[in-house]
Parts: structure tokens; C-alpha cells; sequence
């Protein structure tokens, strides 16, 4: 219980050094690959996720979802990828090659979609590699670029808000 105690706070201490050297970097780009990091405890469609990125005109080849479940014994084969607590070590280190693989892609966007205050959820986001960051409000807004404050199940209502900042900020490719 101790040894859980301190690492807890040896990642929450690695997050906030993470989020200090944050150099936000918003370049005139399109979204040609997506990342997407949600949390299938609160939201598990993925058909959802694939529509997200027809509409941003995101080659299927190019989106990535991964999952995360705070059950260890859950598992989604429906998933790129599905982790959980257990995939994380002290001081952010992440033990799953797979998901560091993921981290390491750089993306145009990541979405991460969750609400619940997680740790490991909120340590990925820091963690990616994507250009450009967009999520659900957090008590901490240094994860993402892109905020759209909207309830967890109401995901046409989030993705309407994102089509609509997106064509604002230039992300999205023209119909050709």
C-alpha cells in the first residue's frame, strides 16, 4: 500500500514535469493521422471513433485507438490496443512496448476522450507525441490544445464542437 502511495507520486511528479516543458506547437497542417486515447470504463464504442475520422477525412490506416480499462482482467478485443494500471512502472516509465510504440507516433491530432481524474490516462496524453492535443475538460488544462467541455455521453454534441473548431483552425482536408 506504501510502495503504491509513493509511486503514485513519483508519476504525478514525472506528469508535472512533463507538462512544465510542454512546448505547444500548433502549425498550419492538416489532420492526416489521429491518434485516440479513451477510457472504455466510461464510453466503449469504437464505431463512434471511426466516424470521428471520416468526418476529419482520416484514412482508416491512419487512426489509432487505444483503450484503457482500471478492471486488469477486461479484454477488449475490439481494440488496437487496451491497457491498464499494471502497464505503468514508476516515474511515468511505461512497460507495454506496444503502448510506448503508440506514445512515440507523432500524430497530427490525439483525442483523448475521458473525464475521469486517471493518472495513467492524463500521464499518455503528456506523454504523446502529437502536434496538435484535444480532450474533454480536465481539472488540468495543460494536457490539451483543444478543450470541448461537453458530457462524456454526449459525443455528437463533442464531435459537431470539434468539426466546427477544426475547420475554424484550418485542420481539416478540403473535399477532392
Amino acid at each position: 500500500m506504501i510502495l503504491r502511495a509513493f509511486k503514485e507520486n513519483s508519476n504525478k511528479k514525472y506528469l508535472n514535469n512533463l507538462l512544465s516543458k510542454r512546448k505547444v506547437d500548433v502549425m498550419d497542417g492538416k489532420i492526416e493521422s489521429l491518434g485516440i486515447i479513451l477510457n472504455v470504463d466510461e464510453l466503449a464504442d469504437f464505431d463512434l471513433f471511426r466516424a470521428i475520422a471520416s468526418d476529419l477525412k482520416v484514412h482508416p490506416n491512419n487512426l489509432k485507438v487505444i483503450a484503457f480499462s482500471s478492471n486488469e482482467k477486461d479484454e477488449f478485443n475490439s481494440w488496437d490496443l487496451c491497457f491498464n494500471p499494471k502497464d505503468f512502472g514508476w516515474r511515468g516509465y511505461i512497460k507495454n512496448v506496444e503502448l510506448q510504440a503508440f506514445l512515440n507516433t507523432k500524430f497530427d491530432a490525439l483525442i483523448s476522450y475521458y473525464t475521469h481524474e486517471n493518472l495513467e490516462l492524463k500521464l499518455l496524453t503528456a506523454s504523446s507525441k502529437a502536434k496538435f492535443k484535444i480532450g474533454n475538460l480536465q481539472t488540468d488544462t495543460r494536457l490539451n490544445d483543444l478543450i470541448i467541455k461537453t458530457d462524456i455521453k454526449e459525443f455528437e454534441v463533442f464531435s459537431g464542437e470539434l468539426l466546427k473548431y477544426l475547420m475554424i483552425l484550418n485542420k481539416i482536408k478540403n473535399e477532392q
